[in-house]
């Protein structure tokens, strides 16, 4: 999208039921989706199509709202989301659903690069990582989060697999949406998928063989995430442990490929080929 092209006469888009008047806010940093390599439920890998099939969550990073929306709507800040949700529980549409906003920059799942041309990106106003201590995300807030994403993933008929964080595709560089966030609760209503750390074992480590890992490795890669399956225990794989950590076990995230942690890959996968 040229950001000489006036935007402020584009019609409010009709994807959701729940915008209120004046909550759309049309950003220029947007463009066409691009055909993408998508798998189907049975994993079988599908021919390029342009599909909306991935939900992407993430944090703003952001002091305030007004600063979260500056960076999302204007060519100075050079990103978008389709949906911003405020820490009151104000939800702003800026980008239509039926174009590809520019939300998860370089990152990787289930072989796919651009996850931008597949997927619905929310922002979530909230500091994150940019503070020491981790801010919490309000009650009004993730209850509008939750019917969003209700919304979103029944009109898009998105997989439960296919709800994910921006940690979990870009696990090199990102944190977002954070240990924080309520993916319990998300769950509990169809949304993405949830594990039961408390019945998976303990935290201690297991000897670190080079089968060991290649094992586990393999076993992240089939549940989606980008990694290269080398036996050792390198940087790429603790950030990828570490993101799934920070997902499905957000009480303890040290990136070790502990008992526990390794349980819930298995009870992962399990869910997922089920």
């Amino acid at each position: 999208m040229s950001e000489d092209i006036d935007v402020s006469s584009r019609p409010v888009p009709t994807d959701t039921a729940l915008l209120k008047d004046g909550d759309w806010l049309p950003s220029v940093n947007f463009n066409d989706r691009r055909p993408t390599v998508n798998l189907s439920g049975s994993g079988a890998i599908q021919r390029p199509t342009v599909k909306i099939d991935l939900l992407l969550l993430h944090y703003t990073a952001t002091p305030t709202n007004d600063y979260a929306l500056q960076l999302l709507t204007t060519p100075e800040g050079g990103v978008s989301s389709h949906y911003l949700v405020d820490g009151r529980g104000r939800i702003i549409q800026m980008v239509a659903e039926k174009h590809r906003a520019w939300h998860a920059g370089e990152s990787e799942w289930a072989g796919e690069a651009d996850i931008n041309s597949c997927s619905i990106g929310i922002e979530i106003q909230n500091q994150g990582a940019a503070l020491t201590r981790l801010p919490a995300y309000g009650v009004a807030q993730m209850a509008a989060v939750t019917e969003l994403c209700a919304d979103i993933v029944k009109r898009h008929k998105i997989h439960p697999k296919r709800v994910l964080g921006h940690s979990d595709v870009a696990p090199h560089r990102k944190q977002d949406p954070g240990a924080h966030f309520d993916w319990a609760g998300l769950a509990r209503r169809g949304i993405g998928l949830w594990l039961d750390p408390e019945s998976s074992g303990d935290n201690a480590c297991p000897d670190l063989q080079e089968a060991l890992l290649m094992d586990l490795q393999n076993k992240f890669v089939a549940i989606g995430y980008g990694l290269e399956v080398t036996g050792e225990l390198d940087q790429r794989t603790v950030q990828v442990i570490t993101a799934f950590q920070r997902h499905y076990r957000p009480s303890r995230v040290d990136g070790k490929p502990d008992f526990q942690t390794i349980r819930l890959v298995d009870q992962l996968l399990d869910i997922i080929k089920a």
